[in-house]
């Protein structure tokens, strides 16, 4: 569920930044700004629903602040990916930007999700005392 109100983010602002229709910005950009919107979205999703009880004490806002950075951090990796993707789709392989943007998300989620699992709140591993 947090994965599909992701997506739901991330093409929403892709396509209120960079359609024609819109406000016409450069591709890459516009899908720099609508990952980090997604990200901030589903950090809150999942520390709040789906990983809640695996980050440790809710109620420190430090605590809270040190697993978005970390989220943030393994999902700038995502973001790459993304747009590398997504601009290798759109540009050479000349898929439509929607289609290719879905795809780009969906191969990156399981990158995002795995990571963010192993590390962002797991308190069994050395990052969570960092």
């Amino acid at each position: 569920m947090v994965g599909l109100g992701g997506m739901a983010v991330d093409m929403s602002i892709l396509w209120l930044l960079a359609d024609p229709n819109m406000l016409d910005w450069n591709l890459t950009l516009s899908k720099v700004i609508a990952a980090e919107v997604a990200i901030l979205n589903n950090f809150l999703w999942n520390d709040i629903w789906t990983f809640r009880g695996l980050g440790g004490e809710r109620n420190v806002s430090y605590q809270r602040l040190l697993r978005f950075s970390k989220f943030n951090l393994i999902c700038v990796v995502g973001i790459v990916l993304s747009v590398l993707l997504l601009n290798a789709q759109v540009y050479w392989l000349h898929i439509h930007v929607y289609i290719a943007n879905f795809i780009s998300i969906v191969l990156v989620s399981a990158w995002n999700f795995v990571m963010n699992l192993r590390f962002g709140w797991n308190r069994s591993h050395a990052w969570q005392n960092v």
